[in-house]
């Protein structure tokens, strides 16, 4: 498994325009073969952190070179953003554990 961490702020202003095209790409994200999830946080600081998994780095990289994704991390660079960082992760072990106190 392949997970990024993006972690970014809006510039000022953005928010209405932002709002649209981030939806877009969460559904054009999960149309990508080998998809797995993404989930994105807003700090109390306005930091925003979004955690996206994909099966392999090929599924990544579909993702990647997506036109539309190319376009919107172009508007994101030139426009969306004030700050953004990434991290490319390779899982090396996974684990999980959910309680089964009070299910049927």
């Amino acid at each position: 498994m392949i997970v990024t961490v993006v972690r970014s702020r809006l510039a000022p202003g953005v928010q209405d325009e932002y709002g649209p095209m981030a939806r877009e790409m969460n559904e054009l994200a999960r149309s990508i073969p080998g998809y797995i999830s993404h989930k994105g946080f807003v700090a109390e600081d306005g930091e925003r952190v979004t955690i996206v998994e994909f099966e392999s780095e090929e599924a990544l990289h579909e993702w990647k070179v997506h036109p539309r994704h190319l376009e919107a991390k172009r508007l994101g660079f030139t426009k969306f953003y004030s700050t953004i960082s990434y991290q490319i992760c390779n899982v090396v072990r996974a684990r999980s554990w959910e309680s089964k106190a009070g299910k049927p």
